[in-house]
């Protein structure tokens, strides 16, 4: 078969995702690439045909997702003409882990597309939602790259078509050892909110790896990295925990080395609310946000914290071939699903949607 696969750029994760799942494509089918967004500190190891700025949602540096600067560097007539000139009826299947260049491409030519990623486990009504109310955020969840097949990952197999996490083999070949640090990752909060609060948790050390700064520094017990690959892969398999984000592979892998884990949700964002329910479920202590006053979580944590038993065994390469084998089963039958049209005017008539029109324009 003659594939596309589209991947998010907006976070590590979709990347990541893509350096285990493409080669294994790559065995049997052509397969073409294509990536969209401007968030990720990860790079690819090979070709790709399609590079577009996409739609990405930028990090802020107080817990959440910076709107003025998404509003900023959004190109909303870009995105159209990139959806409207791509080719998909060029290939047998497409496949996007939560791309919208793609899947809308997709959607409005009437082809077929499958989505396999975090996203589409996230949505389905069997795996953990967050408690708080965010009708727009599961409308951009089930709008953003609309799909008529769903495959997910999850840090536990909710559904029949929802599977342990993809672990990467830099990861998963890892001897993981304890040499009592802490490696952190929350990219949502500046440097100086990290200091202020990981240096007041005494006799620790901090690993922090940050997107806001490309000068390594140290600052009492708190040492400041800009973001490397490696480097994050060698202090995370060996911290004594890791304190993240509720985004899906940074905790997947955490525990999958067998490290006890704290997370923070990033405020407004649904998925990470979705994902910090799920690992709450888990037994995985997570606080609203960096805040003196949650100091004793944090504190409580590196003391009595624990590590939470989980099983991600090897899977990709059975999960993917028994994919494609469905897919390529229907592929000659199936007709896209249609977008609820309460959903679609929600997403409209949302005032992101109005004012990345109006800067665009």
């Amino acid at each position: 078969m003659k594939i596309l696969y589209a991947i998010q750029g907006t976070g590590n994760g979709h990347v990541t995702r893509a350096r285990e799942i493409v080669p294994l494509l790559k065995k049997n089918h052509d397969v073409d690439i294509l990536i969209s967004g401007t968030q990720a500190d990860v790079g690819l190891q090979f070709d790709i045909k399609y590079r577009f700025h996409g739609l990405s949602f930028i990090f802020g540096k107080n817990g959440n997702v910076d709107i003025a600067e998404t509003y900023k560097k959004s190109r909303l007539k870009q995105l159209m003409k990139d959806i409207k000139l791509l080719p998909v009826s060029e290939y047998d299947l497409v496949i996007s882990d939560f791309e919208p260049v793609s899947a809308w491409a997709c959607y409005l030519s009437g082809k077929p597309c499958v989505s396999i990623s975090h996203q589409a486990a996230v949505i389905n009504k069997k795996a953990p939602k967050a408690k708080s109310f965010d009708p727009l955020g599961k409308t951009i969840l089930r709008t953003y790259a609309p799909s008529t097949s769903q495959y997910g990952f999850h840090f536990l197999p909710y559904d029949s078509n929802i599977f342990t996490p993809v672990i990467r083999a830099e990861v998963r070949l890892k001897e993981p050892i304890n040499s009592g640090h802490y490696t952190v990752y929350l990219p949502a909060y500046d440097d100086d909110r990290l200091v202020k609060i990981l240096s007041m948790v005494e006799n620790v050390e901090w690993q922090v790896f940050s997107k806001h700064n490309k000068e390594s520094f140290h600052e009492k017990n708190v040492w400041i990295r800009p973001i490397n690959n490696e480097e994050f892969i060698d202090s995370m398999s060996s911290a004594s925990g890791v304190f993240c984000g509720a985004g899906f592979e940074t905790p997947a892998e955490a525990l999958f080395l067998k490290k006890k884990l704290m997370v923070i949700p990033m405020k407004g964002q649904y998925e990470q609310q979705c994902n910090a329910e799920a690992l709450k479920n888990l037994g995985v202590p997570v606080i609203k946000s960096l805040k003196k006053k949650h100091l004793q979580k944090i504190i409580d944590w590196v003391s009595n914290g624990k590590v939470i038993p989980v099983n991600y065994p090897d899977m990709t390469e059975k999960i993917l071939t028994d994919i494609l084998e469905k897919e390529s089963q229907v592929l000659s039958v199936k007709k896209p699903s249609k977008i609820k049209r309460s959903d679609f005017i929600l997403f409209r008539n949302s005032n992101f949607f109005k004012i990345l029109e109006k800067t665009s324009s």
